[in-house]
């Protein structure tokens, strides 16, 4: 046999790379190694770097800057399943990176991912996948492209797979996308509710509050809550409180069925298998905050409808909020005052808090926390309203001062609440005169300079409420509350605006503070408002009314009537027609100006200046109110001497006659007299003498006063002869009982003052024009008294019998016409109805004729021809 020969091995083929195993300590180097075509270099790559990146933040950051994320998105659709799983799994972790998600979307890859989560795939890439998704899906943008890449449907799906991880990064991801309204809708279209419902079974609590928190969004729909109770979800949440060992998830499960409370079948459901009774019993039982809170914001969602606060009261939920109002959590205490405040719309339930309730929230005023102060405030605003009784008892327990305090808290709403209950309490009369003494006026002051709009609203509204008695309207006026009130009624917001305008209806019931608010630009502003259709409201023209009510001046001339109500007194006058927004000059400065050819200013005023001479000008009078000595002293004087003679003091003259009064009542020769010994005092010496009397009286005057003495104040000139025509129809008419009569007698008395009776025919040859011009000229003003002037038309007439018609209580209004003319009209009741049974038909209005046939009375039925007929 021969020798065996050892066979040689046969060489490498020539174009073979011979196998390199080498080992990498840098993470760039692997990177590289992403972008090579050998399956198992990438394989081994994408598991080195995921192990690099589940290190730390550091490391997800290094990759990013070595660039390993766009080759690692390529290898997601790689066709060898290992690779593919390897880079699904770096992404999930690399998702949590800020940056790396920035990326991700730009660079679109949000379909590869999603189309990791198909049902062919292995577990290991659902989960990562998932993971992924849960990752990006906190942010909006990714939502969006989850949801148009149609990301929604595989994760419901996976919901139910046998992976607990990737039952949760699935939930997460859900429970992220359901902050999105369009995502809760396709939810429900995917039935998605029952396998989250399924998820609460689980035996990881992770999962289980992450299906309770999606719950507990979804529900906010009323179609999810319909198909939660229709799928036993009510049961599940019920039994998850029952059980102690799942306290922790007790908060959540209270927010899902608060949601449920909502839905009245859902309400009804709970309360028919005993579910309410418990869980108002849980919740005044717990000892965990957080619970009794949730609790409390379950009932709080629920009260806002009629038939679940029913149910509730019915269930005496009362006493279970109650007590909620004694835990030592300011979020229960909270929580507790909302649900009251909720609760108050129920009628039997504010009756509850009457006795039990209100002392405790009025303790939760004096908090430290002023959210705390702010949800008690509320619960009480709402328990007051409409509900005496509930502010009564407020007003008891020493409610007020707490509340007094708020109203300079920092929190708006806190304001806004208090001022509401002030204002509550206000509405009763005996409560209202309590608050003067805890000095709500002054305290409103913050309120009403407030840039919100809601406290501003109801600041004035308090103000509406407390103003009703003069001290609180002297403590705002006092206090300068006025003008921030005033500055209201320029607010854009039409609450504001119509509170403000109330507030100041209500302020403009007394003279002084009328005049405050006039001087405030407060009848410019309303006559502004009132001009805009948009702006205006009843309580602002109302407003307007009540101011022009405290200066007929002012609204004569604007409106061109007074009504029966409005009481002319010392200091009207009468400008003649204004035009809306044009000024009213006060009658200062009126008197102060020099004469001129425009219409007289026609003056109301018995009243003396409080300038008292001495005995020794006994019989002369020096009128001082003009400002200077005028010209028109020594008429006056003369006037004086030939009537009557006067004791100047404070306050109205008192006239006592130099001889005895005829039976009439009436001093005849008064006027006539009078008027001819002035018509008679013609001639250059007789001027120039008076003249001298004059210069001697202004020389005279600073003496009487006293020299060096400070200025007086000023008063409107006196008018003796009005003051003696008041003193005369005082006498005379005043104790006329039949009301007709008295008319009659007064309007005869006033046309005889005024130059008598007129015929229509000779009116063109009545020169009062003259007469006036002359009374001008000797005053050396446009201010004429109305007693001065003895030869008066229509205008004059109506203004002398109104002004002395109310001095008798006679009412009647004074109307302006066209072209100086003016009327009163009276109401009488029909002589031949009186004595009759049943109810009267409404008195007639006559016309008063003080020209042509003075005492005579036209009865109004067509005002324009009746007018006609008469003017």
């Amino acid at each position: 046999m021969g020798k065996k020969v050892k066979k040689e091995a046969e060489p490498p083929p020539k174009d073979v790379f011979d196998p390199l195993t080498i080992e990498s300590k840098k993470a760039a180097t692997v990177v590289l190694m992403l972008n090579s075509p050998e399956e198992e270099i990438l394989a081994k790559a994408c598991e080195a770097i995921y192990r690099f990146a589940l290190k730390g933040e550091e490391n997800k950051a290094t990759l990013l800057e070595l660039g390993a994320v766009e080759p690692l998105t390529k290898l997601l659709t790689h066709e060898d399943k290992i690779v593919r799983r390897n880079a699904t799994m770096i992404f999930g972790i690399l998702a949590s990176n800020n940056d790396v998600k920035k990326l991700l979307r730009e660079l679109d890859v949000m379909n590869s991912i999603i189309a990791q989560l198909a049902p062919e795939e292995e577990v290991v890439i659902h989960e990562f996948a998932s993971l992924c998704l849960a990752n990006m899906s906190a942010e909006y943008t990714s939502k969006v492209q989850i949801l148009e890449h149609g990301g929604l449907e595989p994760l419901v799906r996976l919901l139910a797979s046998p992976d607990p991880d990737v039952k949760k990064n699935s939930v997460e991801c859900i429970y992220n996308l359901t902050q999105d309204f369009q995502c809760r809708a396709a939810l429900q279209e995917l039935n998605a509710i029952p396998p989250i419902l399924d998820l609460l079974k689980s035996e990881y609590p992770v999962i289980q509050l992450l299906a309770l928190k999606t719950l507990g969004i979804i529900t906010n729909d009323k179609e999810a809550r319909t198909t939660l109770r229709d799928n036993q979800g009510v049961d599940h949440l019920i039994k998850i409180l029952e059980t102690k060992e799942l306290n922790d998830l007790h908060i959540e499960a209270l927010s899902v069925i608060a949601n449920c409370l909502e839905d009245m079948d859902t309400l009804v459901l709970i309360q028919q298998t005993g579910g309410l009774k418990k869980l108002l019993s849980f919740a005044e039982n717990s000892t965990i905050p957080d619970i009794q809170k949730n609790a409390a914001k379950a009932i709080t969602k629920a009260a806002y409808d009629p038939e679940n606060r029913k149910l509730f009261h019915e269930q005496e939920v009362e006493k279970c909020l109650v007590a909620l109002l004694g835990s030592e959590n300011d979020g229960t205490k909270i929580a507790a005052s909302q649900a009251i405040s909720a609760m108050c719309e129920n009628t039997g339930s504010k009756e509850f808090f009457n006795n039990q309730g209100i002392p405790q929230l009025i303790l939760l005023l004096k908090s430290d926390s002023e959210e705390v102060r702010e949800a008690a405030s509320l619960a009480l605003a709402n328990l007051t309203t409409c509900h005496p009784a509930n502010a009564k008892a407020i007003a008891e327990a020493d409610g007020v001062d707490p509340l007094v305090n708020i109203l300079s808290s920092r929190r708006d709403g806190a304001v806004a609440n208090a001022a509401t209950v002030l204002a509550n309490v206000a509405m009763q009369e005996p409560l209202r005169t309590g608050l003067q003494s805890h000095g709500v006026s002054s305290a409103l002051l913050g309120p009403l300079r407030s840039a919100n709009t809601v406290v501003q609203s109801k600041a004035a509204l308090t103000v509406a409420a407390t103003a009703c008695d003069v001290e609180a309207r002297t403590e705002l006026r006092n206090s300068g509350g006025l003008e921030p009130l005033v500055e209201l009624l320029r607010s854009k917001h039409d609450e504001v605006r119509r509170h403000a305008s109330w507030a100041v209806m209500v302020c403009a019931s007394d003279e002084l503070t009328a005049v405050e608010l006039c001087k405030l630009g407060a009848l410019d502003i309303l006559e502004e408002v009132n001009l805009s259709v948009s702006r205006k409201n009843k309580f602002s023209e109302a407003a307007y009314n009540k101011l022009l009510n405290n200066n007929l001046s002012l609204k004569y001339s604007l409106t061109g009537y007074l009504s029966s109500s409005n009481i002319i007194s010392d200091g009207f006058y009468d400008y003649g027609r204004i035009n809306p927004g044009t000024k009213l000059l006060p009658l200062k400065d009126l008197c102060l100006q020099e004469p001129s050819d425009q219409r007289a200013v026609l003056l109301v005023n018995s009243k003396s200046s409080d300038v008292s001479p001495p005995p020794s000008t006994e019989g002369k009078s020096s009128d001082v109110g003009y400002g200077r000595s005028i010209s028109s002293s020594s008429s006056f004087r003369r006037a004086s001497k030939e009537k009557t003679n006067y004791h100047f003091s404070t306050g109205f003259g008192s006239p006592t006659e130099e001889k005895s009064e005829p039976p009439s009542g009436r001093t005849t020769a008064l006027s006539k007299g009078t008027t001819k010994e002035r018509g008679s005092r013609k001639g250059r010496g007789r001027k120039e003498e008076e003249k001298v009397k004059e210069e001697e009286e202004v020389s005279t005057l600073p003496k009487l006063m006293g020299e060096g003495s400070p200025e007086k104040e000023w008063y409107p000139p006196f008018d003796p002869d009005f003051h003696v025509y008041v003193y005369e129809v005082t006498k005379s008419i005043f104790p006329i009982t039949n009301i007709k009569e008295q008319i009659e007698v007064l309007a005869r008395y006033v046309a005889e003052k005024m130059g008598g009776k007129m015929s229509k025919e000779k009116l063109h040859n009545f020169s009062w024009e003259l007469h006036i011009s002359e009374l001008k000229f000797q005053l050396k003003s446009n201010v004429v008294p109305i007693g001065q002037i003895k030869k008066g038309i229509f205008y004059h007439r109506a203004l002398l019998f109104k002004a002395l018609a109310d001095q008798i209580g006679i009412g009647c209004s004074l109307v302006r016409g066209e072209y100086g003319r003016a009327w009163n009209e009276v109401q009488l009741m029909n002589e031949s109805r009186k004595g009759l049974i049943g109810a009267l038909p409404p008195p007639e209005v006559y016309i008063v004729d003080l020209m042509f046939h003075p005492g005579g009375l036209m009865k109004l039925r067509s005002r324009e021809a009746d007018l006609y007929r008469y003017l």
